[in-house]
């Protein structure tokens, strides 16, 4: 079952995304989803096995220019992570198309995401759920 997270749930979201981005903290992502749960223009959706949360995807509207598309806002899938032993199943799949749903509904005509290069797990999953490559980047910086 996909549920949309309220401010009860946000401590639940933010131990999946912690397991999803570990280089943060519990309090960052508490303070995050907090924050983002409030917004319109953000989404935050929790899979359920039973009364377990098993998986979560944060979606919003980007109105800046997104690689490879063409429109403005487009929905972006922001995070998608479903606990190792419930994969396979169709969660990740159900937890992108409520986000694709939602995305709709606020007038998106097209949806994206990203993965690191590397990331080769993120990549054919997204392949799976109907994405497409839309281009490939190097980010560069310099300290001042």
């Amino acid at each position: 079952m996909i549920k949309e997270a309220t401010l009860q749930d946000v401590k639940e979201a933010a131990q999946l995304a912690l397991l999803l981005w570990p280089g943060h903290t519990l309090a960052e992502f508490t303070e995050e989803f907090t924050h983002l749960i409030a917004q319109t223009d953000a989404k935050v959706l929790l899979a359920y096995d039973e009364d377990d949360v098993v998986g979560f995807a944060q979606c919003q509207l980007r109105y800046d220019y997104v690689e490879g598309t063409s429109s403005s806002p487009v929905g972006y899938l922001e995070g998608l992570f479903v606990k190792t032993a419930f994969r396979k199943q169709g969660i990740a799949k159900s937890l992108v198309n409520a986000c694709e749903n939602w995305a709709k509904e606020k007038g998106c005509r097209e949806f994206a995401s990203d993965c690191e290069l590397e990331n080769e797990e993120s990549l054919a999953m997204h392949l799976k759920l109907g994405f497409h490559e839309a281009n490939r980047i190097i980010c560069f910086k310099k300290e001042l």
